[in-house]
């Protein structure tokens, strides 16, 4: 018996994100290129994937209990097959002695013969009790009530605590379940029509998006096959991305000759619909990244443009002293953990720990000096981080700004309610940003916030 297609390369997937820091929305894609898989069996793999790293907390309890051993006595490789096997088992319709005898297969392929015989009797108790029954066997474990969310909705304990500060610090502390709920979903396809080079209308296959004026979603079909997405007039683009990008660019009317500039600006994503707008409006755009990897995925994104913008290669906290006072719009879109795109990069939750959270806080305030010396008298900059955790938000905004009276808060909300077709869910936080949620929005977890220079 030879392992299915779509589970060889989900657990191909898995082990690559456990053994080699590999992002699966970013490995999967090139594995089901080169196994040729057809649509049915792409599905399968994808959902076996990501639904095996989302749920892999939650799943880890339920191993422990049934093989009577905690799973850090389990070599690595075995418990990827387990994890990927009680998946199958507890939250997919897939027949029970497919799943067993699949995972008894990939277990001859990376382990012992004493662990093919571990792994079939694991998941053969599995299948003894029904997944209401292993649920409330799991939960009867916790102390607390963060312990008891981290197990029920898979999230390490300092990440259900983070959620829990940043949502009563949006007015929304009643909202932790539905946000960690949110987490576990898979997203829908959300693009962007390029401004100038498409419209939402040209992208076959979607419907306009609920605020983000230039958003187009899809429940299902390869976006590479759209005409415009292949053509590079329309992007994958998450509308919360969008929104970060559109409140810096629309924060006020466009002057022919402005300059703007994209600090981080790798992949190139916000930096390909800045540029758009840009050149809509007579202004130019220089982007910069530090890793030259990058900055070639930016050059890639910005070669669909006309007149395809300048971009660096250097570290983006000398920016600010190289070009001083050089441009009218700065985005700032900081490196950061990562914890508003769960939906999208479920490895994040196990790869990220407390300890990077001041270093990276470090670094964005570092940045956001930078670019705020990058500003013209009057100039805007737009901080964005993919993370709602305090320390990455106002944390790192209130810190730099008790340095720089000359720069003031403008307001996000009022201008972002001038740019959406709808208004957004927003909390009720008083510092003049927007916090986005997975859970009310259907966005990533995107923190915006506009600064202005002083004349």
């Amino acid at each position: 018996m030879s392992v299915q297609p779509a589970r060889r390369v989900a657990f191909e997937v898995i082990t690559a994100v456990r053994t080699s820091d590999a992002y699966a929305n970013l490995l999967l894609p090139v594995k089901l290129e080169r196994a040729r898989l057809n649509p049915q069996d792409s599905g399968l793999a994808t959902e076996l994937t990501y639904g095996t790293l989302r749920q892999q907390g939650y799943y880890d309890a339920v191993i422990s209990l049934a093989a009577r051993r905690p799973t850090n006595e389990i070599d690595e490789a075995i418990l990827d097959v387990l994890r990927l096997g009680t998946h199958q088992l507890l939250s997919m319709r897939v027949a029970q002695h497919a799943a067993v005898d699949e995972s008894v297969e990939l277990a001859k392929e990376v382990g012992s013969r004493s662990a093919v015989g571990f792994v079939n009797g694991v998941l053969r108790t599995i299948t003894r009790s029904a997944p209401e029954d292993w649920r409330a066997q799991v939960m009867a474990e916790p102390r607390n009530d963060d312990e008891r969310l981290s197990l029920e909705y898979s999230h390490p304990i300092w990440i259900v605590r983070a959620f829990r500060r940043a949502l009563a610090a949006d007015g929304r502390a009643d909202e932790l379940e539905q946000l960690l709920g949110a987490d576990n979903l898979a997203p829908r396809v959300s693009l962007v029509a390029l401004p100038g080079l498409a419209s939402v209308s040209d992208i076959r296959g979607t419907r306009a998006a609920k605020y983000s004026p230039i958003a187009a979603v899809s429940d299902g079909g390869d976006p590479a096959l759209w005409p415009a997405v292949h053509e590079g007039r329309a992007r994958v683009q998450d509308e919360g991305s969008q929104l970060a990008a559109l409140a810096l660019s629309r924060a006020r009317a466009v002057e022919p000759g402005e300059r703007w500039l994209d600090l981080c600006a790798g992949p190139g994503g916000k930096a390909v619909l800045l540029a758009a707008e840009a050149a809509l409006g007579g202004a130019t755009l220089v982007a910069n990244e530090i890793t030259p990897g990058r900055a070639e995925l930016v050059r890639k994104a910005l070669a669909v443009l006309p007149n395809p913008p300048q971009v660096l290669v250097g570290d983006g906290r000398a920016v600010g002293q190289r070009l001083a006072g050089q441009f009218d719009r700065v985005l700032l879109d900081a490196p950061c953990t990562g914890l508003g795109a769960l939906r999208r990069r479920p490895e994040a939750r196990w790869r990220k720990v407390p300890a990077d959270v001041p270093e990276l806080s470090a670094l964005q305030g570092e940045l956001l000096e930078s670019g705020l010396a990058a500003l013209k008298p009057g100039g805007i900059l737009a901080y964005v981080t993919c993370s709602p955790h305090l320390a990455e938000t106002e944390g790192v905004v209130g810190t730099v700004l008790k340095s720089h009276p000359e720069v003031s808060r403008l307001d996000t909300p009022a201008v972002l309610a001038g740019v959406t077709k709808k208004p957004l869910p927003l909390g009720t936080r008083t510092d003049l940003s927007v916090q986005l949620w997975p859970h009310s929005s259907g966005t990533d977890a995107m923190f915006i916030c506009l600064l202005q220079r002083g004349y």
